[in-house]
């Protein structure tokens, strides 16, 4: 379970004068104010214990009710840089931060995300965001979210505070522009230029809701996938995960990720916040074909939540992230949520500069190019390293498209079954970690056939992305 405690950051943008009521929902059975299942944050007291991991409903015949936001944030404050104290700064009056948001963002300069910017800003890409929801009137986003669909249909409205926190945050970190003159202030995305087509799967973990959420979208996961894809996404972004004791993979979320590789569509996953608890593996980011993204901290390094496991394809920056609110404030947060965000951002730059390259190409040339490489090239903690979008950018200038047939592959066992009844993973050799915890042994073991058969390479032109919420209105998708 991810958390977050407030302290307030540099002067926020001004908050609106009333909550605004959400608008209607697109997708079917939403309910205008709906919210999804889980965001990747929950807020609790500065002093106060987290809360216990709430454990997922076992019997799930289409989805799975445990999937939680990939973050633990706080709201930043004023004055030095590391500062603990917890001061609420409004809009209305408090002292200005010392330092700004945007000087806080050393994510972007760990990504060399200017000399990445030379080549492009993402125009063009749609970056599904399957999460709480998301906030199209925040200053940071205004033009750029696309309108959405709910696929839970009920929960907090807008205006509540456990509305699109976490969605919103992720969004950002994709493509926020900033505000304010010469947009110098605010979130500033990797990808400033992408659009946002927010897609409601999840509850926040505090909406009083979240329970019978759980109990009745399992399937709103592999539904959300599937319908990302068909209203234009190019890069799906997954910032939340179900790494309980009873995790396991889900045929109907297996079946959507292969449907949107299939169609072209990037799919990125947080890895696990559990790596300083229990470590298990999380779904989706273990599905094959999908980019898991662990996190690391300002030095490269692997900070200790990140869950360490056998699927971790690259790093991100996860530590010290400067998160957007829909209540107009700014959060210091930690989680694998945000390095996934910044790694859909790496791919929707990709995929901008070259629209023909495949999936598995894609992903190939982020491993390739990454930065602070572990020992050995590759490692549970950090994949083959930290991403470098510039980097993955100036090689795939030397990629070229060869479409291929997808070759199916020969399973020896059953591929999904009873996560209780599966036969138990062998233990790896030193370093290395597998599935386990109840998961077939068989699933490892033919991972790299996945990858490699859902890697088509395709020829498509660039799918017209549905029309843009009005920028100071509330988007339909709550």
């Amino acid at each position: 379970m991810s958390h977050r405690t407030r302290r307030p950051g540099g002067t926020p943008p001004p908050a609106p004068a009333a909550a605004e009521p959400s608008g209607p929902a697109a997708g079917p059975g939403a309910q205008p104010g709906a919210a999804s299942r889980t965001g990747a944050y929950a807020e609790r007291p500065p002093s106060a214990p987290a809360a216990p991991r709430a454990a997922r409903t076992a019997s799930r015949p289409a989805g799975r009710g445990a999937l939680r936001p990939r973050l633990r944030a706080r709201l930043l404050t004023g004055g030095a840089a590391g500062a603990a104290a917890v001061v609420l700064l409004t809009a209305g009056g408090g002292p200005a931060a010392a330092d700004s948001i945007r000087d806080r963002q050393w994510a972007l300069t760990a990504l060399h995300a200017q000399k990445a910017w030379q080549t492009t800003k993402g125009a063009g890409v749609t970056v599904a965001v399957l999460d709480t929801g998301v906030d199209a009137t925040h200053p940071d986003l205004t033009g750029q979210v696309l309108t959405g669909t709910d696929l839970i249909g009920f929960g907090a409205a807008r205006g509540d505070k456990t509305w699109a926190n976490h969605g919103t945050g992720m969004a950002a970190l994709i493509a926020g522009h900033g505000h304010g003159p010469g947009r110098t202030e605010g979130v500033l995305g990797l990808a400033p230029e992408a659009k946002i087509l927010p897609v409601r799967v999840i509850l926040e973990d505090k909406d009083p809701q979240r329970d019978k959420a759980r109990s009745s979208r399992g399937s709103a996961l592999p539904e959300g996938i599937r319908w990302a894809v068909d209203h234009g996404a190019d890069v799906i972004n997954l910032s939340l995960g179900d790494d309980s004791a009873t995790a396991a993979p889900v045929a109907a979320e297996a079946d959507a990720i292969q449907y949107a590789l299939g169609k072209g569509v990037v799919v990125v996953a947080s890895a696990g916040n559990s790596g300083d608890k229990t470590d298990r593996s999380s779904y989706p980011a273990a599905y094959p074909g999908v980019i898991a993204v662990a996190a690391v901290d300002s030095s490269g390094r692997h900070p200790a939540f990140s869950t360490h496991r056998w699927y971790a394809s690259v790093s991100a920056p996860g530590e010290d992230i400067v998160m957007a609110d829909p209540d107009r404030k700014y959060y210091d947060g930690l989680g694998t949520s945000a390095a996934s965000a910044y790694a859909s951002g790496a791919v929707a730059l990709l995929r901008s500069a070259y629209p023909e390259l495949s999936p598995l190409q894609i992903k190939q040339v982020l491993q390739s190019t990454t930065r602070h490489k572990p020992d050995g090239g590759r490692s549970d903690e950090l994949g083959t390293g930290e991403i470098d979008p510039a980097a993955a950018l100036a090689a795939a200038a030397k990629l070229k498209p060869a479409p291929l047939a997808p070759v199916p592959a020969d399973y020896p066992q059953r591929y999904f079954g009873s996560a209780h009844g599966a036969d138990p993973a062998p233990r790896p050799a030193q370093g290395s970690s597998v599935l386990g915890n109840g998961v077939a042994a068989a699933f490892a073991a033919i991972g790299a056939a996945l990858v490699a058969t859902a890697g088509i390479l395709w020829s498509r032109p660039r799918r017209t992305p549905p029309p843009a919420a009005p920028p100071h209105a509330p988007t339909s998708q709550p």
